[in-house]
């Protein structure tokens, strides 16, 4: 028997810790929105966003019901439709290019940047001639801050407005990072997250949020969150969706955002003793020095053809692994017949075949993660 397999396994988020040190004070929270009775855009929903635009620094916060309508929000706030072209990296979850398609938009796919897993700035260029030879209209990009670090936006935003394209944020695994001393939520014209329950900030469902200095942009979006509704919701001024983010789950984030500055710091600690452990033993992530990042995973990069094997040999010591993500999404098949930018996607595609993410929460304790760190070191043969 592995002298390994008799150890508790260890867990890839531990939502259960977290709910341990909270559980009294979450139990609360929802007694309060259970003795009101107000489920749907309850008090706790306004107190939510209020604190959410304080911490990122952002004049509205608009709490919605998932990261994806969140997304889907924003577009259809522009009115992003047929015809016109949505810039997306390829190498994310299938949501970012998902909501666009949806509306009738057609995705255009870029490459992201080998050393920070997001969409690559210069990019951009070849994802707008690429839809302009399609006849269609480049009218927004979407990027994606890949595993918690957000993206370069200060170099998107020249060639953005040089052809006209807004600039969404998807901040599903980055909010509460900062990058030139600006949190996300204020790095782009409009930001989306995600509260999915292994999200760095998260609620016990679905939940998102979009975030936006602009006002107009604002109003329309709580019109479409709400079918539509113009003075109330018997006037319907537009085509909407019931997008509303519920009270109980804003008062459980209400009490997650007060230990969330705790928790991203725990995230830090544990990411650079995990450099520290394995950076000759695979390739780790690295943080740009005007950043920082939430790290919503630990990725690593190991050889294509170890891949596997590696997996099998945590496996088998207890420590679990996951590849986020095993195929670009230019190679799905619901999205293969969309448009790439330039000759092919070589980096998203060496990337899927080469990420392996480790465990990775705020309450990883040392020894576990000494377990992790010794566990690939013997699987990768350092």
């Amino acid at each position: 028997m592995n002298r390994h397999a008799r150890l508790a396994p260890i867990a890839f988020f531990d939502i259960a810790a977290q709910r341990r040190r909270l559980g009294a004070r979450v139990d609360s929270a929802v007694a309060r929105v259970l003795d009101h009775c107000q489920f749907v855009l309850g008090p706790e929903v306004a107190a939510l966003e209020a604190d959410l635009a304080a911490l990122c620094g952002a004049r509205h916060a608009l709490s919605c019901a998932s990261g994806t309508d969140a997304l889907l929000l924003a577009l259809m706030a522009k009115n992003i439709g047929p015809g016109d072209a949505v810039l997306c990296p390829a190498f994310t979850f299938c949501a970012t290019a998902e909501m666009a398609a949806l509306l009738g938009a057609t995705p255009v796919f870029v490459d992201v940047d080998e050393a920070t897993f997001n969409i690559d700035p210069a990019g951009l260029e070849q994802g707008v001639a690429a839809a302009r030879r399609l006849g269609l209209k480049p009218k927004a990009v979407i990027a994606v801050d890949l595993y918690g670090l957000p993206a370069d936006y200060a170099a998107m935003a020249p060639l953005a407005a040089a052809h006209g394209l807004f600039v969404l944020a998807d901040a599903a695994q980055s909010f509460g990072a900062v990058r030139r001393n600006r949190r996300v939520g204020a790095l782009a014209p409009a930001t989306t997250t995600s509260f999915y329950p292994t999200k760095p900030l998260s609620c016990y469902g679905d939940g998102g949020a979009v975030f936006t200095d602009d006002d107009d942009l604002a109003a329309v979006m709580r019109s479409l969150r709400v079918h539509g509704e113009g003075a109330d919701k018997y006037d319907n001024v537009r085509i909407g969706i019931n997008g509303r983010l519920d009270a109980i789950q804003a008062a459980v984030l209400m009490e997650k955002l007060k230990i969330f500055a705790d928790e991203i710091a725990a995230r830090e600690r544990i990411a650079r003793r995990y450099a520290e452990g394995l950076a000759d033993a695979v390739i780790v992530p690295r943080v740009p020095q005007d950043s920082t990042s939430v790290w919503a995973l630990y990725t690593v990069r190991v050889a294509p053809d170890m891949r596997a094997g590696i997996m099998a040999a945590l496996r088998g010591e207890g420590v679990p692994s996951a590849i986020y993500y095993p195929k670009p999404i230019h190679r799905q098949p619901a999205y293969r017949h969309y448009p790439v930018a330039g000759n092919g996607l070589p980096v998203s595609e060496r990337l899927a075949a080469e990420v392996l993410s480790l465990p990775m929460h705020a309450y990883l304790d040392a020894s576990a993660q000494d377990r992790v760190i010794a566990a690939v070191r013997r699987a990768v043969g350092r």
